[in-house]
């Protein structure tokens, strides 16, 4: 089978959810005593404020992404003309095959789809893997736009110019 990526569905908004959640989890990317959990758990209002995209093969939900575009609520350090995404998560069975490059591919594209002229994100400074795939595909890092939306949590700026 290939993988597709296309927009969530309506009944797949709780295991994209929970697949968000154990992704985020298994590595140890939630921070101790904060909600996160509930926000990457939320995809249906994900999906109502932003766009929520997901790798599938046939049925199977290999991955998910959120994409926001400027003036969205999920959207973080985006401005005017800039695509941004987060809340990349593949689930444990279909690491390794490429699914989080593909879906922050399709994000870089739709970001062109739009007209805008960079794509940026945001990805906690322990997140050394996603910062090799996006180094990968030529992002580099905003330094003037990293920020911290709570102790102990560093978050870099990520950008790519389209």
């Amino acid at each position: 089978m290939t993988t597709d990526i296309r927009l969530a569905r309506p009944a797949e908004y709780e295991d994209v959810g929970s697949l968000t959640v154990d992704a985020y989890d298994a590595d140890g990317f939630i921070p101790k005593g904060s909600d996160y959990g509930l926000t990457l758990r939320n995809a249906a209002d994900r999906a109502a404020k932003a766009e929520l995209w997901v790798a599938v093969d046939g049925t199977d939900l290999l991955g998910t992404v959120t994409f926001c575009v400027p003036g969205s609520v999920y959207g973080e350090i985006g401005r005017d003309g800039e695509g941004e995404f987060r809340m990349l998560g593949v689930s444990a069975a279909a690491r390794g095959r490429g699914i989080g490059t593909a879906l922050s591919v399709h994000c870089v594209d739709r970001s062109r789809e739009l007209g805008f002229h960079r794509v940026v994100l945001s990805s906690a400074s322990y997140m050394t893997t996603a910062h090799r795939m996006y180094g990968r595909l030529g992002f580099t890092r905003l330094p003037e736009r990293d920020w911290s939306p709570r102790p102990g949590v560093d978050l870099y700026a990520f950008s790519l110019d389209l």
